[in-house]
């Protein structure tokens, strides 16, 4: 076996099973064990990535994977240097910046393990005091070195999130989950005492399209209808019954539906914090308030599927006052990034390794995970 020395660009899941698969394929005990030596980089001062910085901290159980992780970084032979920015501008001032030109050739070869970490804007909302994306939000729950501030949630009573996936959900149930409850998990102290001054009342969860075509998971689902102290205000009838003429549901629809039919252990009245689906509303645009301490008006525009599923509109309009809009719409990769492909979100990739702009793979240049796929799942 040839000598290999691999510079993986990404300290995230993807890049820890990449490192930890080859480091099992040839073991410490073999007698060519070390023709093999990985060199792991990234931005942040600590390994992990998304499971560190991304995992809502009320679910400790997702983070059992950094166990695995933590057996392959025992292994000598696997070399993690944080702090240390490759390739593309840092969004975190005092990493140390690292050309990918000067990485290169140090090594024989290279894996990209670099997620998708810019989150797309709506194009009606761009982004100011009233509307921010859900990552901002999330990386101030987890406390990511890039530090987003607090939000000022003492003024706040009502927010309203934009798409209807799983960190959305995330977003409210940190936000309705009495801060008693949530001092149970790894959640930073600075980040109790804000939701302890917390005004929020109401979190409206918007989505384009209907119940059956949400991308939030049954789990997630469930654990808003089980919140302490919180109930979900009830669904229009219609929206509970599947299309005539429709497929078949999936296993997962289907409990989906039941539980929006059973709806939250909480009576809808019977508690002070209250959350809403609203299905088929799109914004069209955020008008600001001019007095502080008045709320924000969200423009929405009501939707219907078309026989493909696609969300149309009906024409028909209307305005939700709200403190803060917080959009959830996905992520891509860094823009910057090299072989990035703006058609794609994402590096160019062909069964994992990297192709140039003129459809020629680059030699001895893989990418794995989110940076090869995009962000899904």
């Amino acid at each position: 076996m040839a000598r290999l020395k691999l510079a993986i660009v990404g300290g995230g899941p993807s890049a820890f099973y990449v490192a930890s698969r080859l480091l099992s394929l040839l073991p410490e005990s073999s007698s060519r064990a070390s023709h093999l030596k990985i060199h792991m980089y990234d931005r942040l001062w600590a390994p992990y990535g998304l499971v560190r910085y991304g995992v809502a901290p009320d679910h400790p159980e997702v983070k059992n994977c950094t166990h695995k992780f933590a057996e392959a970084a025992a292994d000598p032979r696997l070399r993690f240097f944080g702090n240390v920015n490759v390739g593309i501008p840092a969004p975190i001032p005092h990493t140390l910046p690292l050309s990918l030109e000067a990485l290169l050739p140090h090594y024989t070869h290279v894996l990209f393990s670099t997620g998708c970490t810019v989150p797309v804007l709506h194009s009606a909302l761009p982004p100011s005091q009233f509307c921010v994306p859900a990552l901002s939000l999330v990386h101030w729950y987890t406390q990511h070195p890039s530090r987003p501030a607090p939000p000022p949630l003492e003024r706040i009573s009502h927010v309203t999130l934009v798409g209807q996936g799983n960190v959305s959900l995330d977003v409210a149930r940190m936000l309705l989950t009495p801060p008693s409850v949530l001092a149970k998990y790894d959640v930073p102290k600075p980040v109790l005492e804000v939701l302890e001054r917390s005004n929020v009342q109401h979190v409206s969860i918007l989505g384009r399209r209907g119940p059956f075509q949400a991308a939030f998971t049954t789990k997630e689902l469930r654990e808003m209808m089980n919140l302490p102290g919180a109930s979900m205000v009830p669904l229009d009838p219609a929206y509970l019954t599947a299309p005539e003429g429709s497929l078949k549901l999936t296993r997962q629809q289907s409990r989906t539906l039941q539980l929006l039919q059973k709806g939250s252990n909480n009576k809808p009245g019977t508690t002070k914090k209250t959350w809403s689906l609203d299905f088929f509303r799109s914004p069209t645009g955020l008008t600001t308030p001019n007095n502080a301490g008045d709320k924000a008006r969200l423009s929405l525009g009501h939707t219907i599927l078309d026989p493909s599923n696609r969300a149309v509109p009906t024409g028909e309009t209307s305005t939700l006052e709200t403190d803060l809009v917080i959009t959830s719409l996905g992520h891509h990769a860094e823009p910057s990034a090299p072989w990035y492909d703006p058609s794609l979100n994402h590096l160019r990739t062909l069964s994992g390794r990297v192709v140039d702009a003129g459809g020629r793979i680059v030699r001895n240049v893989y990418a794995s995970g989110w940076a090869a796929t995009g962000a899904r799942g």
